[in-house]
């Protein structure tokens, strides 16, 4: 992608030099652009939408200045091509985005645990779980996101694997991750007072997540694929 990439903004930066100044070197060497400035020592040229190089007047031969008119045109190049590499640069992206992610499972007793990033800040291990709308975490793990539950009152309750019904309050984890799948703004809870040890470690990952994605699991490689919708 990088080598794409460079090849893009080496053509925005060649694009349309014959509409360009001209500044010729004592060395032989030339450079296209708009002269931008010509003061004292030094002339400052314009070789693309937001850079300039200066050169000192001791090493410069001649400048060739093409017309008012011609520099408009040419800034109206450089801007077509920016907003070309812009737009190349977004599918780019898009498509690195949806590539699936092979995710690597292992199984405790409450079952497919998979590694988690939250809000690109803290690692969790969470265990999968479709029958669970909300992800659900842990109030340490809340803790270690910096999220305050001082005086917090439940809003729905979940029903955990034994049956019992736990206070929970709902919450907006910015960003979540897992191995390369990535979702934003993912609807949570946090599990209230005391629910003793539920057997999913640090949380469930439930459809809030999943509905993100097509995902399919392959029991006998211990593989999880996400490709995101």
């Amino acid at each position: 992608m990088m080598r794409v990439l460079s090849g893009l903004f080496l053509i925005l930066v060649l694009v349309s030099l014959a509409y360009a100044d001209r500044v010729y070197l004592k060395n032989g060497r030339s450079l296209e652009g708009i002269v931008k400035s010509d003061n004292g020592d030094a002339v400052e040229l314009e070789v693309g939408v937001t850079s300039s190089v200066t050169f000192l007047k001791s090493g410069i031969e001649k400048i060739v200045k093409t017309s008012a008119a011609d520099s408009v045109l040419l800034r109206q190049e450089w801007e077509k091509h920016k907003r070309a590499v812009e737009k190349k640069i977004a599918e780019l992206q898009t498509k690195e985005e949806k590539k699936p992610a092979e995710v690597t499972f292992s199984r405790n007793p409450g079952g497919i645990a998979v590694s988690v990033m939250l809000e690109d800040k803290v690692s969790a291990r969470m265990v999968l779980d479709t029958g669970a709308s909300l992800v659900i975490i842990t109030q340490d793990i809340a803790g270690k996101l910096g999220i305050d539950l001082s005086g917090a009152q439940p809003d729905l309750k979940v029903q955990v694997a034994d049956g019992r019904q736990v206070n929970a309050r709902r919450l907006v984890i910015q960003t979540m991750e897992v191995q390369g799948a990535r979702a934003d703004k993912v609807e949570a809870a946090v599990l209230l007072g005391d629910a003793g040890n539920l057997g999913f470690g640090d949380g469930l990952l439930g459809m809030s997540f999943l509905k993100r994605f097509n995902f399919e699991v392959d029991q006998k490689e211990k593989k999880l694929t996400l490709e995101k919708l």
